[in-house]
């Protein structure tokens, strides 16, 4: 399995020229870093007018493995190989490195990027990736990748620093400053090692190996002069080969063409995301790539993702799954939206016992919830699951908002809240049946949709029948989350160690014992004559819970999903948005002049869903209907936002069609690749959930305008997109605030 890594971007406030001054007193040794054994200069080569300078070195480590590691591998050292392309004209420094040692066993590949800052010429930028595929070891595979990782870590955790220690010695020697290249310069020197470095150069140790072992350990990237190649910043193009050429013209004029990739600062990780290890800021960099690219225009907050990632101990694939997942939920029952939409009920604002109250020692808001006062047996009554559940998640969504605000304000991270929990009153009306299942289903939300987002819960005043409670209820919470109660008994919460070690003595609530008012509703019994009939709750609860503009399908393996749309006016737009959250799709667009007649369902050969086939199997593409959009292969997890231009008036049919029997059919001979996922598809049910409009070419345009103002980006053809107001910008206002380069 190949391991990769990449760095965020780490910003020396200094210009690029004496950045580079500073690197290169590195070579040939560096007392820094006891490892770098030794380096020399293998070939160099300078264009005519002194732009452009290509090195490449030899470099030896002493990698800090086992003994006896090193004895099985023959070796006392490991050789890479790094090509450095210097370009004075563009003020960028290219680094690439591989290992020479036992490549047939172990490739590490590494790339760097020193450059100018976007926003500041004055500062310079530095970025790194790096890949490990370590194909065979004798075993020690395991041993070796641990190694390999930990001398990755402690190398991107030095290279800064070394950076900034020749920046000194420079500094301290009355150089604040090199020239710039210019075509009318005279030609400017290259550094080289003996007129930079303080030490002489020495010559490579020999090596004594047998060729067919590696020590797969990557080179340590700013200690040797690995760096990352830039990554290009991806356009994505906004056409329709479908539409009219003077509608098209006119509303391509008006929408953003793509939006530059966005970059993470290592300073503002720091600032508002917290201290992460270097693979941690790999994990978090990776998977905001990839929603970049699968939820093209709007992606979740850097902190949300950095959840789902504490949540699977930063296991990228397990964190992937649960917050796709995740988002799909949340643009399905339109979560995002819930703060301005949702309005508490009275009988909520008269009876629910919790409120925001302050804040803990640690800066995270504070929720107080006085359940032994809560009769929630009557507010299940009154209102149903679903408004409780909906009243919960208004909390949460308040929580995060406060989180933000708290970050803000204590100049540091906060992404988690506390809350305590009052159990005085508590007995076994609370463990009415019909309560307990709507607490547990509240619970099993919470868990899946907002991970670390409780800091700490601390439970006071717990009577004799909380066991049972506890017993019945923490199967379903999360371990990392139990660990994080604090259970009182009595009053033993206001000694040592209790409430004081957490929250302010000046904001611990009157009812225990403080002196600060809590503007928590007491509570009380709802009145019986608040209750609601089963019926009205059973009416209300799927009111509430289906309330989505998105619709879900089902698409099989011979039986496509197709939604029929008709079109009156030539000059409109279809729009769509899907999320595909189980299976691969094709999804395709066709145009008919006659309207499909419906099949029943028994006649689909599907085994049940909601699955719909109008495309009758008499009908021959381009005689009866016609293929109006190429067809665009959709992946499990993948959210996909587009658009339609129409030309003609008639009838429009979107489809979704399981996704290798077109794979295999493009082609006459199906790919080595098609035929392997064939094999591995345990099921042919794939489900969409998806959203249509049709808009006049009018109200198109203005929405794009809307869309473009925000920031986000709208494109004519199918794009990987998503909707999510939780995904609107990644990064608040406050990141402009640092000196963090998110480019956008």
């Amino acid at each position: 399995m190949v391991q990769k890594y990449q760095s965020p971007v780490r910003v020396y406030k200094h210009p690029f020229e004496l950045v580079m001054a500073a690197y290169e007193r590195r070579f040939p040794t560096c007392h820094l870093i006891p490892m770098f054994v030794a380096s020399e200069v293998m070939n160099e080569e300078t264009n005519e007018d002194c732009s452009t300078t290509r090195v490449e070195r030899r470099c030896a480590l002493d990698v800090d493995a086992p003994r006896l590691l090193k004895r099985i591998a023959g070796v006392d050292y490991v050789y890479f190989n790094q090509q450095n392309t210097l370009n004075r004209k563009e003020r960028t420094l290219h680094i690439e490195s591989h290992n020479e040692t036992f490549s047939n066993r172990v490739i590490i590949h590494e790339t760097c990027l020193y450059s100018v800052h976007p926003e500041n010429e004055a500062w310079t930028c530095f970025e790194q990736t790096a890949s490990l595929d370590i194909k065979s070891f004798f075993g020690f595979e395991s041993n070796v990748e641990k190694i390999a990782m930990k001398q990755y870590a402690s190398s991107i955790n030095k290279g800064k620093e070394i950076i900034e220690f020749y920046l000194k010695e420079l500094e301290d020697e009355g150089i604040t400053q090199v020239a710039r290249w210019t075509p009318s310069s005279l030609p400017l020197p290259v550094p080289t090692p003996s007129s930079l470095s303080s030490s002489p150069p020495s010559p490579l140790p020999k090596l004594t190996v047998t060729p067919a072992i590696s020590i797969p350990i990557p080179l340590p990237t700013d200690a040797k002069d690995s760096v990352v190649s830039s990554q290009e910043e991806k356009q994505d193009g906004s056409s329709s080969s479908s539409s009219s050429a003077a509608l098209q013209t006119d509303i391509l004029t008006e929408i953003l063409a793509g939006t530059p990739e966005d970059k993470l600062d290592a300073d503002y990780i720091k600032r508002y995301l917290g201290d992460l290890t270097p693979l941690q800021e790999s994990c978090l960099i990776r998977l905001r790539k990839w929603l970049q690219e699968t939820h093209k225009g709007k992606i979740p907050k850097d902190e949300h993702i950095l959840r789902f990632l504490r949540a699977r101990d930063f296991n990228m694939d397990k964190a992937r799954e649960i917050l796709c997942q995740s988002l799909t939920w949340r643009k399905q029952h339109q979560v995002d939206y819930l703060l301005e939409t949702w309005s508490s009920p009275q009988v909520l604002q008269d009876f629910y016992t919790g409120g925001w109250h302050h804040h803990d020692r640690d800066g995270r808001p504070l929720y107080v919830l006085r359940l032994g006062q809560m009769d929630t047996k009557g507010l299940v009554r009154a209102l149903g699951e679903e408004s409780l559940l909906r009243h919960v998640l208004s909390i949460n969504e308040e929580g995060l908002r406060r989180c933000e605000e708290n970050t803000k304000v204590f100049g540091r991270p906060i992404s988690c809240w506390t809350c305590l929990v009052d159990l005085e009153g508590l007995n076994m009306r609370h463990l009415w049946r019909p309560g307990v299942k709507a607490l547990l289903r509240i619970i099993e939300v919470v868990e899946a949709n907002y991970p670390e987002t409780l800091g700490r819960l601390l439970i006071l005043r717990a009577p004799r029948v909380f066991p049972v409670l506890w017993t019945l209820v923490s199967p379903f919470i999360d371990e990392n989350t139990r660990k994080k109660f604090l259970i009182y008994a009595g009053n033993d919460y206001q000694g040592p160690g209790g409430l004081v070690d957490y929250i302010d003595k000046e904001i611990i609530p009157d009812f225990l014992g403080g002196e600060c008012m809590c503007e928590v509703p007491e509570g009380g019994l709802v009145p019986k004559s608040m209750y609601r009939t089963a019926e009205e709750m059973e009416s209300e609860d799927i009111r509430l819970w289906t309330e989505t503009i998105y619709q879900s399908a089902s698409v099989f393996k011979g039986a496509p999903h197709e939604l029929l749309i008709q079109i009156i006016d030539a000059s409109s737009v279809i729009t769509w948005d899907f999320d595909m959250c189980k299976g691969d799709v094709v999804f395709n667009i066709y145009h008919s002049k006659r309207a499909p007649q419906p099949l029943k369902k028994e006649a689909l050969g599907a085994p049940g869903g909601n699955n719909v086939q109008l495309i009758d199997k008499s009908w021959t593409l381009g005689q009866d209907y016609s293929m109006v959009e190429s067809p665009l292969t959709c992946k499990e997890g993948e959210s996909v936002q587009g658009s339609h231009i129409t030309r003609w008036p008639g009838f429009y049919i979107l489809q979704w069609k399981f996704s290798h029997m077109a794979a295999c059919s493009a082609t006459n001979m199906p790919r080595v690749d098609d035929v392997l996922a064939t094999l591995q598809v345990s099921s042919h049910k794939c489900k969409v959930m998806y959203y249509t409009e049709v808009l006049g070419s009018e109200d198109f345009r203005a929405a794009c305008c809307d869309v473009h103002s925000l920031g986000s980006m709208t494109s004519l053809e199918s794009s990987h997109s998503g909707f999510s107001q939780l995904s609107a910008a990644t990064t608040s206002s406050s990141q402009s605030q640092s000196s963090s380069m998110i480019s956008r």
